[in-house]
């Protein structure tokens, strides 16, 4: 059996295509390494006879005994451990981690594809393994469980190898360090993340490496490494404080230290010469900040039109093709009759719409919104994430997207930075 190259500390994307051999060289690691093995071969894991499985789980409320809940199945997992102590406090602390309190309850049938991931890699750490192998870990999850189940193993990568079984390259995870691809039952040369990465998956928009930002004493962001590649869809999360603003300012190009960061944003250097508004031009943005400071009173279509130039306000005379353009993207937002309106006299959630149209308006290849649904009602914020899946479905669009109400994200959301 051939021996992979994998070293504590590192985290590792075994990555091949279909019968590769990819799944019998990680089941061989794990054998040799002494490693946790899970393997996710459906939605519901590999638990048994999945016919009976099905069975159990659609005729739930006909059985004549009722299954165990799933506290009472890891509570007896925890027991059968070498020292269920230990295991019994673990339990403890993954159930925090994972979120499991709401299901514990529940019969193991009636969990979701992405509660049933967690219900596994609980079981699977209950013995404090050392390292754990992932057969398929994102098979059968929509994009958002999927950024929940990356978060939880973000959190477990910070005490223990992790060696993730993929077939594509675009679900390597960001706390990866190392690639091991493989063909035709043989391990490939170990690299690193982004190094691989760079030949095999489109160019990064955004790129930050080890970027730290201070206000006096005060550490905003710290060491952050970050890469943003086109087409992706991200959800920027933090807590208050937690420095979203400022690295959404590093971006737009508003925050001087940029200058003195390693910061690469559509391909170029910062400080390598580019204006302002050479980084702008590819930007839509709109934050609840614009908002506040978009005290111009014209009509609603020149508010909109004003994206096309990325100034509050126009100050040149737009070609009648740009006013048409300015229009049409008012309509697509359902605000095309308030286009002769003064902007300042519109309502709240009007004047939200106005400026997401402006946003879109140069049809810009990365979208930065920020709370882009203040001051809507629920109608129109199902209608604005309509649209947001609509042309984010287009080829190489880019969504950076902050919000604090998790429901708000719209179903492409398919990668998460927490701050």
């Amino acid at each position: 059996m051939e021996m992979l190259d994998i070293r504590p500390g590192e985290q590792v994307a075994l990555l091949g295509g279909n019968a590769s051999g990819k799944s019998r060289l990680a089941a061989g690691w794990a054998g040799l390494a002494g490693a946790r093995y899970i393997s996710f071969r459906d939605s519901y894991g590999a638990y048994g006879d999945r016919n009976f499985f099905m069975q159990q789980r659609w005729n739930l409320f006909t059985l004549e005994d009722d299954p165990p809940p799933v506290g009472e199945l890891l509570r007896k997992e925890a027991a059968a451990v070498a020292d269920p102590s230990a295991a019994a406090a673990r339990l403890t602390e993954l159930t925090a981690l994972f979120g499991l309190g709401p299901v514990l309850d529940k019969p193991l049938v009636t969990l979701s594809s992405g509660e049933m991931r967690k219900y596994q890699l609980t079981r699977a750490l209950l013995g404090g393994p050392s390292a754990l192998v992932i057969d398929n870990p994102y098979i059968g999850l929509d994009p958002a469980t999927r950024a929940a189940l990356t978060r939880l193993l973000t959190a477990l990568s910070a005490s223990m190898t992790l060696v993730l079984v993929l077939s594509r390259a675009a679900e390597i995870p960001p706390f990866v360090t190392h690639v091991i691809p493989v063909q035709d039952g043989v391990a490939g040369e170990k690299v690193p993340r982004e190094a691989f990465l760079e030949t095999v998956l489109p160019p990064a928009v955004i790129r930050l490496r080890g970027v730290t930002i201070r206000f006096g004493e005060r550490v905003i962001l710290d060491r952050l490494d970050w890469t943003v590649r086109q087409g992706e869809h991200w959800a920027l999360t933090g807590a208050n404080g937690s420095g979203k603003s400022t690295l959404l300012s590093l971006i737009t190009a508003d925050n001087p230290q940029a200058y003195a960061c390693d910061i690469e944003l559509f391909g170029r250097q910062r400080g390598s010469g580019e204006t302002i508004w050479d980084i702008k031009r590819h930007i839509g943005f709109v934050s609840p900040e614009l908002h506040r400071a978009f005290q111009v009173d014209a009509p609603a279509l020149d508010i909109v039109t004003s994206g096309l130039f990325d100034t509050e306000g126009l100050f040149r005379r737009p070609s009648g093709e740009q006013r048409s353009q300015a229009l049409r993207w008012m309509e697509v937002f359902g605000i095309g009759e308030l286009a002769a309106q003064p902007f300042l006299r519109l309502s709240s959630g009007q004047q939200r719409l106005c400026l997401l149209a402006r946003a879109f308006v140069k049809d810009p290849a990365l979208y930065i919104l920020d709370e882009p649904f203040h001051g809507l009602d629920e109608v129109w914020r199902r209608r604005v994430k309509v649209l947001l899946d609509r042309y984010c479905a287009a080829p190489g669009k880019t969504l950076l997207m902050v919000t604090h109400c998790p429901e708000e994200y719209p179903a492409c959301i398919d990668h998460t930075l927490v701050l």
